[in-house]
C-alpha cells in the first residue's frame, strides 16, 4: 500500500491550516525518512480504482520536468533517506530515457543510504528483461507487481490488460532477473469469486517465490466506475461473512507456507522482508511525498499535493509549491494514529499509548477476555480476530 492509499483511509484529520506549512530543515533527524514519488500515469484505468492518475502519457517530459523542480524545493529538508518508492498510477509505463533521467536526479538532489530499500510498482503487462535490466541497473531491489488475480475471468473483470499467461511469463522475467525481493499483490472478494478459487490464485502466487504477499478485499468507491455500477445494482458485493472467510483463509494459507501477517492486508517471508517503506507510514517516521497527490509528513506536518497533472505542472513552472491542503496534528491526533495504525500489525501498540495512565489487571484481563487482543512484553498484540474489527479497536481505550 502506497502513502495516498493510507492517508485516504486511515488518516485522522484535524483543522486544515496553512497550505504552504513552515518545513522542518534541522530538528527531525533521529529517523532516517522515506521518499515516496506518484507517477500520476496508466495506459488505462481499472474500474476499481480511485488513486489519481491520467492516461495521456504525453504529459510524462512535462511533468517529470516539473517534479525535478519540486525536488529542489526539498533539497536539504528532510536529511538522509532509507526507503524510496515509485507508486501510481503505474511506473512502468515510464520511458527508459525518463527513468534514466529521474533516477540521476535523485541522487543528485538527496542523499540516500548504502542499504535504501529502492521499491517500484509494476503491471504485468510492462514488464519485460530490457526493463527489469534497466530497473537493476538504476539500483532498484525491490518490486511490488500487481497482479491482481491468476484467474482470466476475474482479470477480465477487473479490466486488467494483462492475462494469466503473460503475467507468468513476467514472474519468471522477474526470478531470472535476480530480483530476489519482490512482492505480488492480489484482490480477493471479486463478484463470483469462490474462497476455493482464491486459495487456487494464492496456491499459483507462491510456484514464483515472492518474498511479500499483500491481499486485499475489493473495496468499492463511489468515485468509481465500479461504484456506478454498485449503485444501479449491476455489482455484487462480498457479503461480511464471505469476507470474513476469505480473510481467515488467507492468513491461515500463507502462515502454513512461511510467510509472517505482520499487518491486516501485508504477509511477509520473515522480518526482513516486510515493506519498509510502508512501515514508515505505519509508524509515524517522517517521508516526502512528490508528484501530483502525494503526501508528505514531518515533525507533526502533514501536507499533500493538488490532484491535477496540468495544475501540479503550473505551479512548479511559477516557483510554488504545488501544496492543495496541510494539517498539524496535534498531540491527541497523533496517539489516535498511533492507536488506529498499530493495532493493525503484528507488533501491536505500547501500553503507554493505549492508556493515559497504568492500566490496572482487571483492566487488561478484561481487555484479553475480548479476545481481540492479547499482551505481550508491554504491549497489546491484535488476535486474528482482532485484525478483523481492527477499526473498532481504538474505541476500548478513553
Amino acid at each position: 500500500m502506497n502513502d495516498a492509499q493510507w492517508i485516504r483511509d486511515y488518516g485522522v484529520r484535524g483543522k486544515l491550516s496553512n497550505p504552504y506549512p513552515l518545513i522542518p530543515t534541522s530538528d527531525f533527524r533521529a529517523e532516517a525518512a522515506g521518499l515516496y514519488i506518484h507517477v500520476p500515469f496508466c495506459k488505462t484505468k481499472c474500474p476499481y480504482c480511485d488513486f489519481y492518475s491520467v492516461t495521456d502519457l504525453a504529459l510524462e517530459e512535462e511533468w517529470l520536468s516539473a517534479l525535478l523542480k519540486e525536488m529542489d524545493q526539498y533539497r536539504d529538508a528532510f536529511g538522509t533517506f532509507d526507503t524510496f518508492y515509485i507508486g501510481g498510477g503505474t511506473p512502468t509505463v515510464l520511458s527508459h530515457t525518463v527513468l534514466t533521467s529521474l533516477f540521476q536526479e535523485l541522487h543528485r538532489q538527496f542523499n540516500f543510504n548504502d542499504n535504501t530499500e529502492i521499491t517500484v510498482e509494476a503491471n504485468p503487462d510492462d514488464i519485460t528483461p530490457e526493463k527489469l535490466a534497466l530497473l537493476r541497473s538504476l539500483g532498484v531491489n525491490r518490486l511490488s507487481i500487481g497482479v491482481q488475480s491468476f484467474n482470466d475471468e476475474e482479470l477480465t473483470l477487473l479490466k486488467r490488460r494483462h492475462s494469466l499467461k503473460g503475467t507468468g511469463e513476467a514472474l519468471r522475467w522477474v526470478n531470472e532477473a535476480g530480483f530476489t525481493n519482490f512482492g505480488i499483490d492480489l484482490i480477493y472478494g471479486l463478484p463470483g469469486q469462490t474462497v476455493e478459487g482464491w486459495i487456487a490464485t494464492l496456491r499459483k502466487a507462491l510456484t514464483f517465490h515472492p518474498t511479500h504477499m499483500s491481499c486485499y478485499q475489493l473495496t468499492i468507491e463511489q468515485t468509481t466506475p465500479f461504484g456506478t455500477m454498485l449503485e444501479q445494482g449491476n455489482l455484487q458485493v462480498c457479503t461480511e461473512k464471505k469476507g470474513r472467510d476469505f480473510f481467515l483463509t488467507t492468513s491461515k494459507f500463507l502462515e502454513e507456507n512461511g510467510f509472517l501477517h505482520y499487518e491486516i492486508s501485508n504477509f511477509s517471508k520473515g522480518n526482513e522482508f516486510r515493506s519498509r517503506h510502508n512501515c514508515k507510514y505505519w509508524n509515524h517516521a517522517p517521508y516526502l511525498g512528490l508528484g501530483p497527490g502525494a503526501h508528505s509528513f514531518q515533525s507533526g506536518v502533514r501536507w499533500w499535493n493538488c490532484k491535477s497533472v496540468k495544475d501540479y505542472c503550473d505551479k512548479l513552472k511559477k516557483g510554488s509549491r504545488p501544496i492543495a491542503g496541510s494539517e498539524v496534528l496535534s498531540h491527541e491526533q497523533l496517539r489516535l494514529e498511533k492507536l488506529f495504525l498499530g493495532l493493525r500489525t503484528c507488533d501491536g501498540i505500547t501500553l503507554d499509548i493505549a492508556f493515559l495512565e497504568s492500566p490496572s489487571n482487571e483492566l487488561l484481563h478484561n481487555i484479553k477476555k475480548t479476545r481481540l487482543l492479547s499482551v505481550r512484553d508491554n504491549r497489546l498484540i491484535p488476535t486474528k480476530k482482532g485484525f478483523l474489527m481492527a477499526d473498532r479497536l481504538p474505541l476500548l481505550f478513553p
